[in-house]
Parts: structure tokens; sequence; C-alpha cells
């Protein structure tokens, strides 16, 4: 395959840093409005619940679909048309008149979400190897930029009165069609056309990582659960353990995600210099030593530090994942991605009922040790990282 010239990499890059933005928008949008769609509809925690767990059910269904459309039409065609759509999806969303169709719609969010989260890494790996430095850190840190958008969003439709459909309308006009601009820019270039995959067609629609990939698979879901655990157990782990308020608690999954954010603005740098496995080496010591100050110490000061730890830890391990998928020599770029995705995604979902399950058998301070042994398990894990010809 012949090299793309400078301009049309650099078009494509900045193309792919738009959806992942876009991606992260429409989740922070999401995110911020949960209240406001739980008020509406009159919804209880356990309704709630099930509508979050079916938004993810419709995610992973995607996951291999995407991956197919990847492996016949290309990473960036599938990208731009599933980014389409999920930000119409939102749309639904802010029409849904009663938990039925609200079902129907969060499914359809999640489905696109999880399409569009397969098809846009794939596209990164594929713009990554024409770069002279690792990007994949950056990319994911974009995500999270954009995640900070959509939320921020929220906050000022919330304090001007928007209803979700509005909000949603407002921000489709806005930062989906600046990002879809950016995305098909770039439509001549090399970059977007499919790479060969001759098994693709005739290929099982699901499948599961196989050599290499499959160490892959389950270094990411160690991150993904520790991440997915940080999130809905951080704050209560903080007041259990160390007594502070809930304000003071809140303060906690705040350092942990300014910390992820961070680290990935950074983390190609650090995998251009060490390299993918030493990267991950480092990354799984530095969650362990956090993981094991929260734990140990269990004092406020010294589990915000541990949290800070966690977070940087994390923060590079799925982007060097997803890297090492695109270039698997086994499995297509699409399905590589795919099967990564839903052990990545079934991390996030099986992270905190798993710390939950340990604390009612145990305590919360013994299933938090319990991240802690995942997070040397990372370290152990590493070597997979390494490319295979």
């Amino acid at each position: 395959m012949s090299i793309p010239p400078a301009p049309a990499i650099l078009a494509a890059r900045n193309a792919v840093i738009a959806m992942f933005v876009l991606n992260g928008t429409l989740f922070g949008l999401w995110a911020s409005r949960i209240p406001t769609v739980s008020a509406k509809l009159s919804l209880d925690p356990g309704a709630l619940g099930m509508l979050l767990l079916l938004m993810g059910g419709g995610a992973i269904a995607a996951f291999p679909l995407a991956g197919r459309w990847v492996d016949r039409h290309g990473a960036a065609t599938t990208t731009v048309w599933v980014a389409f759509l999920h930000a119409l999806s939102i749309l639904g969303i802010g029409l849904a008149p009663n938990l039925a169709s609200l079902a129907v719609a969060l499914a359809f969010f999640g489905a696109t979400h999880g399409a569009m989260d397969v098809a846009m890494n794939s596209w990164a790996g594929a713009v990554e190897r024409h770069l002279p430095r690792p990007m994949m850190s950056r990319f994911h840190a974009s995500w999270s930029v954009g995640a900070g958008i959509g939320a921020a969003s929220g906050f000022v439709a919330i304090k001007l009165g928007l209803p979700v459909l509005a909000h949603g309308a407002l921000v489709i006009g806005v930062v989906a069609a600046i990002s879809l601009w950016l995305a098909v820019r770039p439509s001549r270039s090399p970059l977007w056309a499919p790479e060969p995959a001759s098994s693709a067609a005739h290929a099982p629609l699901f499948t599961l990582p196989k050599g290499p990939m499959v160490l892959v698979g389950l270094l990411a879901m160690c991150a993904s659960l520790g991440e997915g655990a940080m999130a809905d157990w951080g704050a209560i782990f903080l007041i259990t353990t160390t007594g502070v308020t809930e304000a003071s608690a809140a303060v906690g999954y705040a350092v942990f995600s300014v910390a992820m954010v961070i680290m990935r603005l950074g983390g190609d740098r650090v995998t251009h210099r060490f390299g993918p496995v030493k990267t991950a080496r480092l990354a799984g010591a530095t969650a362990a030593l956090g993981a094991g100050l929260a734990v140990g110490i269990a004092t406020y000061p010294a589990a915000l530090l541990g949290f800070a730890l966690m977070g940087v830890g994390y923060a590079v391990i799925m982007p060097l994942a997803f890297s090492r998928a695109t270039s698997d020599p086994v499995l297509s770029p699409g399905k590589a991605v795919a099967s990564l995705a839903t052990l990545g995604y079934g991390g996030l979902l099986l992270g905190p009922p798993v710390i939950g399950f340990i604390a009612q058998v145990s305590s919360l301070r013994v299933s938090f040790a319990f991240l802690l042994a995942l997070a040397i398990l990372m370290a152990v894990l590493a070597p997979a990282l390494s490319r295979q010809d």
C-alpha cells in the first residue's frame, strides 16, 4: 500500500480526533441529563438500572456487527455513518414519552455508541500506523475532552431549562455538524479505503480473541473493570473507609478522572520512549501502588493520592490494547477491535457488581484490594502487547 502524503495523514488524524470528541460529547450529554430523564418518567433506581443495563447490552450486541462493517467497507466510512446515527439517537431519548419507548431509544443509543467505538478505534489504528509516533492515547484523551464538553453543555441546558430534545438538537447542530464536516474532508485519502481482509466476508459474526489477543483482552478487562469500579464505588469507599463527607468523597472520582486525562495527553510520549510493553508494566505498577495506598493506609490524603495513581495507571492500557488490536496478525482489524471492545466493555459492566459482591461477603476495603491484584496482573500481562508478525 502506498504511503499517503503528509497533508492527507494530518487531515485523517484530525478527523479521528473529531470523531472521538463527538462520541465523548454525546455520552457526556446523556450522562448529564440522566436525572432529567429519570424525573420526567418517575423512574426508581431499579428501573433506571435496568435501562442502563439495556444500553450496555445494545453496545455489546453491536460490537461484532460494527467489526464486520469495518472489514467490508472500511473504518472511516463506517465511523462517519454510525456517528451520524449516534447523533440522531440523542433525539430519540428526548422524544421518548414513556418507559417502553425510552428502553428502545437507549438500546439504540447504546448500539450506535458501541458500533462507533469499534469503528473509530479501528480508524485510529489505521491512521496511527502512518504517524511517526504513537497517537492512540491522545485519541482517547480527546474522548474525555468531549465527555467534559457534553457534561458542561448539560449544566448550561439545565440552568436554562432546556428539555433534552432541544439540548440534543443544539449539540447536533454545533458539535456533530463540525465533527462530521472534519471527518468527511479527507474522504478521498487512501486512509478512507477498506483494508484488505480476505476472510472477513465469510467469518463468523461473533469472534473470540485468538492467540496473544486473548491476553490483550484480559489486560484490557483488568483496566476497564478497575475503571468501572472507581466510577461507582470510589466515593463510597472514601466515606466508609476514611469517614469523610459526601462532598469530600465526590472529590475522589474527580481526582481519578483528571489524572486519567492528563496521563492520556502525555501517554503517547511515554509509549514512544519506552515501548508498549514497558509502558504497560509501569502502568500496572503505578495502579498497584495507588490501590495499595488507598487500601493500606486508608486515610483521606493517601486515598486521594492512590486514586490519582490508579487513574494514571489505567489511562494508557485501553489505548495500548486498541493499538495492538488494529495490527493483530491473526484477526482482521474490525474483528480484533470488536472482540477487544467486548471484553473491555464487559469489564466496565462487571466492575461495579464484582466489587459490590466482594464487599457484601467481606468489606469494601477488601474489595478494593481485589483492584490491587488486578493491577499486578496488568503488569504481568504487559508482554502480550508486543506486536508479532
